[in-house]
């Protein structure tokens, strides 16, 4: 009896672990396919703007296949990296993002860690101006400075190192989240050592909390750099002149005059101007999961 009903219960056994299989396979091909789609959907606009940009402006205006390039040419990226308009907003969106970098961290270390009169209450304010849209935010902060114009005498609308001071407000949040749990995790006992032994607040944050918050670091470095690079917003209302734009405002102005949109090289500037975030992504991407994933945890 007991065979009979071992034998009984084993193809129901195999035909359970049948289904399961043929279930599993069938999610399989389901992912592959939304993945097949979502893939195809990312990717079809940077493949456009490339296939775009290796045409002339005849062959852009003519009614021919638009996904093909008959006369392949790269006189639009020759135009571009020779000419000293673009590589001037190219200069100055590097340099606004890296001093950015270099402001963010270490104002991120110091709400996140350090403890001084009035650091809850900068750090509460902090992280509620970040929940505030940029579309609201920018009104208040025309008119500061623009006050802060008229009483003082010093122009900062209309040059490129306001943003400077506006950047922060969109990168300081995020990367003190992201470096607070990294910081959290540190025993505070190895600052006050530190402290106790001579050094000093940058000589802690550097030979104590940058190496064991790397991971963190770069992710926060990462964010506040292709924020600062990709923002449109605040260079279109607080810079105006040719020589003060930044690249994702620079080639807007500069590149459509009017009606007449030269779509060649709008799009050429927009691959060159993707181009340093998409190389730090691509060698940097684990460190950037990583930090974000820990960061959210620890503590």
């Amino acid at each position: 009896m007991s065979t009979l009903a071992i034998d009984k219960a084993g193809p129901r056994r195999k035909v359970k672990y049948g289904s399961m299989s043929r279930d599993r396979v069938w999610a399989l091909r389901w992912s592959y396919f939304f993945l097949a789609l979502f893939a195809a959907f990312s990717l079809l606009p940077p493949i456009y703007m490339l296939i775009t940009s290796l045409k002339t402006s005849a062959e852009i205006s003519a009614a021919t296949n638009p996904w093909w390039v008959y006369h392949p040419t790269l006189s639009n990226y020759i135009e571009l990296l020779t000419s000293n308009q673009f590589l001037r907003f190219f200069w100055n969106s590097a340099m606004v993002s890296i001093i950015v970098v270099i402001i963010s961290v270490p104002a991120a270390f110091a709400l996140s860690r350090m403890k001084f009169w009035g650091s809850a209450t900068l750090a509460t304010g902090v992280f509620l101006t970040y929940l505030i849209p940029d579309t609201l935010l920018f009104l208040p902060l025309f008119k500061m400075f623009a006050m802060l114009s008229d009483l003082t005498g010093i122009q900062l609308i209309n040059r490129w190192y306001v943003l400077l001071f506006l950047y922060p407000t969109l990168t300081v949040p995020f990367a003190t989240w992201i470096m607070i749990g990294y910081f959290a995790s540190i025993p505070k006992e190895l600052d006050e050592a530190a402290l106790i032994d001579g050094a000093s607040w940058l000589q802690t944050l550097t030979r104590i909390f940058i190496p064991v918050a790397l991971p963190g670091l770069i992710a926060a470095t990462i964010f506040a750099f292709t924020v600062s690079w990709a923002q449109f917003l605040y260079p279109l209302v607080f810079t105006t002149s040719t020589d003060q734009l930044v690249m994702p405002v620079g080639i807007i102005t500069s590149l459509i005059k009017g009606d007449v949109f030269n779509w060649g090289q709008i799009m050429t500037g927009a691959l060159l101007g993707a181009a340093p975030p998409l190389l730090i992504y691509a060698f940097l991407m684990d460190y950037y999961i990583a930090g974000l994933t820990a960061g959210a945890t620890k503590g």
